[in-house]
């Protein structure tokens, strides 16, 4: 092993453990990563930046700016409403939810249909009683199998692409992933269809498999004119059959208690409320409280004052600045203009007032605010609304117009009328032209720390291949590979892109596994063809963590899943990907001539 491949594979090494660890977020660890590799010389200077200017880069920022406006089309959810007499069984919401984000996913970025249909699918569990656990871990296995149908589904399709372009002068094409992915999807989705029930008893506050809402806390002023005004906290709690309980009492000046039944209830009391939602609303309603943070002097905000006012709830997404800290801190009311009314936390019992509760990713809140900016806010503040936001007044064409962009760009590409990256380029740029959605929605949907990943590990993947560390790798695993039909090769390479892929990111892991797969496949002298579609379908399946892939994250709170969660779901489905995708690679690409 030469100096120049023990130093890359020493950055590797540094690289995958840092992301382990998790303590560094991950577009930090590959800007040090590349830093390292020119230092150490790995990486020539003037190629240092050549990944921000990569077709991968743009493909992937594109796609993601056409699936923010296919997210605001009310199509989708014109179509769910249509289904959702058919739902009444967690069979059939399973059924219906994950082949929709599925057929969704296979054109647009997976984790935008996600996105769309969070919401959706918490507002079917909410309504049926199905325990949002069932439906919501199944549906992004869906989205991830439906990435690798088309080219623009996964970023590990588009890497694999960019590959074998470098090798051969002709990437693949738009359609190239779709006969053996539809294979996948079939299989997987007729797993999913059965295999929710290895969920039951997943998630927290759930018995028997039905759903039990998580409890809200919420904070409201007792006024002078409530009926209740000088009665006791038993009496409060009694009218609503102990269905909500009175936590604690803010009075003097600030100062908490945590009352017993008979404690008597006087007018200003600031009453921190823990119980199920609907029986807090009927209790606000009954004892006419008035709910939310007041001023001083029981003075309301003005955003309760104003005639346009909106109340939503949504869900504290990973990377939100709410995550760690508390509305006070962030004086939200002042800067955002938003009121926090309630949090629902799944498995803890909360006390703390909500302002000065310190919240974290998955936590449910219930937040008011002006009509007209707080779907703007709750974007700034990184929370995904669980109620669809209405969309505004406009001509019909625009929930059309989106899906019509993407077709378009598809078409051109499979036509070889125009590039990958130029024609989703211009679908990007006429989505935000045509205002479909605005300049500061698409930097919005644009994944800068992803951009920032990829733009950095290709110089690092690059070196890898120029220093021979590629071709290391592949005489090690071709030696192992050897001793295996070449089917069973084609198989080590998915399982090899499967393992890696929770450790390294699927992107990462694309950059990393495809020259290194493709060297193997000529060592055997096996067509490398096949072994790169073996490569992107194990970079995009990612079934055992939540941290392999994005989807898998976005559900986890919602969801109430923990780590150990997903393999119980995850393994018999990565066991059966893996197996489908073996058998069925080599009757498209055949292994050799």
């Amino acid at each position: 092993m030469t100096l120049p491949q023990i130093i890359v594979f020493a950055i590797l090494a540094v690289m995958m453990a840092l992301f382990v660890w998790d303590r560094i977020r991950y577009d930090l660890v590959a800007l040090l990563a590349l830093l390292a590799s020119v230092a150490a010389g790995v990486v020539a200077p003037d190629k240092a930046f050549d990944g921000f200017g990569d077709d991968v880069v743009i493909i992937v920022a594109s796609v993601l700016v056409v699936s923010a406006g296919i997210g605001k089309s009310r199509l989708i959810r014109r179509l769910i409403r249509v289904l959702e007499p058919q739902m009444r069984t967690p069979g059939a919401q399973v059924a219906t939810l994950t082949g929709t984000v599925t057929l969704l996913a296979a054109m647009m970025k997976n984790i935008g249909a996600v996105a769309i249909f969070l919401p959706i699918a918490l507002q079917v569990a909410r309504r049926t009683g199905t325990s949002p656990s069932l439906l919501l871990m199944p549906m992004a296995y869906g989205s991830l199998v439906g990435g690798i149908v088309t080219l623009v589904g996964t970023s590990p399709n588009i890497i694999v692409s960019r590959a074998r372009h470098e090798m051969t002068g002709e990437a693949f094409g738009m359609f190239d992933f779709t006969p053996v992915g539809l294979g996948v999807v079939l299989v997987a989705l007729l797993f999913l269809s059965v295999g929710w029930r290895l969920l039951r008893g997943v998630g927290q506050g759930r018995t028997n498999g039905t759903a039990i809402p998580a409890p809200y806390l919420a904070e409201a002023r007792l006024g002078a004119d409530s009926p209740f005004a000088g009665r006791t906290v038993g009496e409060l709690e009694t009218e609503v059959e102990g269905e909500v309980h009175v936590a604690a009492i803010v009075r003097e000046e600030g100062r908490r208690y945590f009352p017993a039944g008979h404690w008597r209830l006087h007018p200003g009391d600031q009453l921190v409320l823990r119980g199920d939602p609907d029986a807090m609303r009927a209790l606000v309603a009954e004892a006419q409280l008035e709910l939310g943070h007041t001023g001083k002097d029981g003075e309301r905000t003005a955003a309760t004052e104003a005639e346009a006012v909106e109340v939503e709830e949504a869900v504290v997404l990973p990377g939100s600045p709410l995550a760690g800290t508390t509305a006070r801190a962030l004086r939200l009311r002042d800067t955002q203009g938003v009121n926090l009314l309630a949090v629902s936390r799944r498995g803890e019992a909360v006390t703390a007032r909500v302002r000065d509760l310190h919240l974290r990713v998955g936590d449910v809140l219930v937040v008011q605010g002006a009509a007209e900016t707080l779907s703007a806010s709750l974007d700034e503040l990184g929370c995904l609304p669980l109620v669809p936001v209405a969309t505004e007044l406009g001509k019909r064409r625009l929930d059309y117009l989106p899906i019509g962009l993407m077709a378009l760009a598809m078409a051109g590409v499979a036509a070889g009328l125009v590039p990958v990256a130029i024609a989703f380029f211009g679908a990007a740029v006429l989505t935000v032209a045509l205002g479909v959605i605005s300049l500061r929605e698409a930097y919005e949907a644009i994944d800068l720390p992803i951009l920032v990943l990829l733009a950095c590990l290709i110089p690092i993947s690059d070196a890898v291949t120029e220093t021979g560390g590629a071709a290391l790798l592949a005489g090690g695993l071709a030696h192992v590979a050897g001793a295996l039909p070449a089917v069973g090769a084609l198989g080590l390479t998915v399982v090899a892109a499967m393992a890696l892929t929770p450790f390294l990111n699927n992107a990462a892991t694309a950059l990393i596994m495809a020259p290194v797969a493709a060297q193997m496949a000529e060592k055997l002298g096996l067509n490398p063809d096949p072994f790169l579609m073996a490569v992107a379908i194990g970079c995009a399946c990612d079934f055992l963590t939540p941290i392999g892939h994005q989807c898998n994250m976005l559900v986890m709170g919602p969801g109430g899943y923990r780590f150990l969660d997903y393999p119980r779901l995850g393994l018999p489905l990565t066991l059966l990907v893996a197996a489908t995708a073996t058998m069925l690679i080599p009757l498209v690409w055949p292994l050799t001539g």
